[in-house]
């Protein structure tokens, strides 16, 4: 091997395949394909994991020098082997999955679908996506791999990710979806229905439109998103609302305001600032900021979470609504005063009498 990799090779960044903390996931174990054979070894630069797949990148080095980047897939199929069986299928040895890479240049987005092999090694579906796979002339693969090495294999190349593969680091972003394979397997026959993984038709917001409960502004995702972004410094203050009108009431609820003009004074109207919704690893964590005004009635509503907390703060009110309170604790006083001096006045005549 060349010395230069054994340089790097014993720094404590560049030592991935012992207990390493990921953001999301502690990797105790090696074992990636090309690892069959002691002529490669893997540079694991970043792992991102969310409700059962996970995606890793790096480079891999053949004889101690570079050889290409990498983005490695596994999928663990939960949800697709409950649709599969929901038809009376299984999902088998392969699945097939939507990619979209989203690196910091978004002149480089590309996507594709890719198939997935069943590894028992790591009990999930697996793929690993090479930027190049013909070495230079003088060099050729180990014959334990070539097996798993070409189009639909377990080590692939896809002519269009290759641009966004050349700066592997710069591959901010990656979404995906899972499917089954077309035909049934081992019978052959074409699957008409085929059944997707889609993150359970997965949507965002968007503030698109200004009108209060746009269609508009829930955006259908339907895939997963792994965020390989190691920070967040965000200010609510710089997100714009999206404005909800009669927020989570039923059409019978007697409190709704289902007047015309939704841009006249006095709506039922909340905003929600939507700052983090399918950025973290996980399977549902957000992140929003609720302004609810004076005099606004939210509709009752369950959450049905793992956990949740809330943060409140105060909104300050204007000369309107400041004089409203007033006005209102005015009348309050005036009737309390009525009814004691008339509670007085009955006691008196009744003490009299």
């Amino acid at each position: 091997m060349d010395s230069r990799f054994d340089e790097i090779a014993a720094r404590p960044e560049n030592s991935i395949f012992q207990i390493v903390f990921f953001p999301d996931r502690v990797y105790h174990a090696r074992y990636l394909n090309a690892t069959r054979s002691e002529r490669y070894r893997y540079d694991v630069q970043e792992v991102r994991s969310a409700a059962g797949l996970l995606a890793m990148k790096g480079q891999v080095f053949l004889d101690g020098i570079v050889f290409t980047n990498f983005v490695r897939l596994e999928y663990r199929s939960e949800r697709l082997n409950e649709l599969a069986r929901e038809k009376r299928r299984f999902v088998r040895d392969d699945v097939l999955a939507w990619v979209r890479l989203l690196p910091a240049d978004a002149a480089l987005t590309a996507e594709a679908t890719v198939k997935l092999h069943y590894c028992p090694w790591v009990d999930a579906y697996q793929v690993e996506i090479w930027g190049e796979l013909e070495p230079v002339r003088t060099v050729r693969h180990d014959y334990k791999i070539l097996d798993m090495m070409g189009k639909g294999g377990s080590i692939t190349r896809v002519p269009s990710f290759s641009r966004a593969l050349q700066d592997v680091k710069a591959i901010r972003r990656i979404e995906l979806a899972f499917r089954e394979n077309d035909k049934d397997d081992p019978c052959g026959y074409v699957i008409h229905d085929v059944q997707w993984d889609n993150n359970l038709g997965r949507t965002h917001q968007e503030p698109r439109d200004p009108a209060p409960s746009s269609p508009a502004n829930t955006v259908a995702d339907l895939n997963y998103l792994l965020d390989f972004r190691r920070g967040y410094f965000l200010d609510a203050r710089e997100v714009v609302p999206v404005r909800y009108r009669n927020a989570m009431m039923d059409g019978d609820n007697p409190e709704r305001d289902d007047k015309p003009g939704w841009d006249r004074p006095n709506q039922n109207l909340i905003e929600m600032r939507w700052i983090v919704q399918r950025e973290l690893g996980s399977s549902v964590v957000f992140f929003h900021e609720v302004t609810i005004p004076p005099h606004t009635i939210e509709g009752t509503h369950w959450h049905i979470v793992n956990e949740q907390e809330y943060l409140t703060r105060k909104v300050p009110l204007n000369w309107k609504q400041v004089v409203n309170v007033y006005l209102a604790l005015a009348g309050v006083l005036v009737v309390t005063v009525s009814l004691v001096w008339l509670g007085a006045k009955w006691l008196y005549w009744y003490t009299s009498s």
